[in-house]
């Protein structure tokens, strides 16, 4: 096995199942309604909803930088509003999530080992670091999420 798919199975884990820890993303998601999606459950802390979608965000950043794009995320970026919170929308934001992680998956499935040690991009971590620190940052929110789906049953 190389690297590189020692890498995408820590992904695939992470996200799908199979996991050491515990519950993946997915499976961690599974039976959240919107309304708990959007709950505030914890003063202070984010919501399942907005947390999924910060998930996503950096997915699709760190594909970005993969490209060569610098993908500095403004805050709405980062943390984007919810304006809806039905059930609807709540499937697309699970959508968007899931596309996320696939077009990321792709990326690295298509990258050359040798990139590995080097910088993403100028004055940016190894793609290396950049790949453990995207799973590892879902697997701390994660955590969060379970949670919050604890808090609000």
């Amino acid at each position: 096995m190389t690297e590189t798919e020692r890498i995408l199975d820590q992904m695939q884990r992470a996200f799908e199942g199979e996991a050491w820890h515990g519950p993946s993303l997915r499976e961690t998601l599974e039976g959240i309604s919107a309304e708990q999606a959007a709950a505030r459950t914890v003063p202070g802390a984010h919501s399942i909803w907005e947390l999924v979608l910060h998930i996503a965000a950096w997915k699709s950043a760190v594909r970005r930088r993969l490209e060569g794009d610098r993908a500095q995320l403004t805050d709405e970026e980062n943390w984007p509003s919810i304006t809806q919170t039905d059930e609807a929308a709540w499937s697309l934001a699970k959508k968007q999530l899931e596309r996320a992680h696939h077009t990321l998956v792709t990326a690295v499935r298509s990258l050359d080992e040798g990139r590995l040690g080097e910088p993403i991009l100028v004055n940016m971590p190894s793609v290396y670091v950049t790949l453990h620190g995207v799973i590892q940052h879902e697997l701390y929110h994660t955590g969060q999420i379970a949670i919050l789906k604890k808090a609000s049953t």
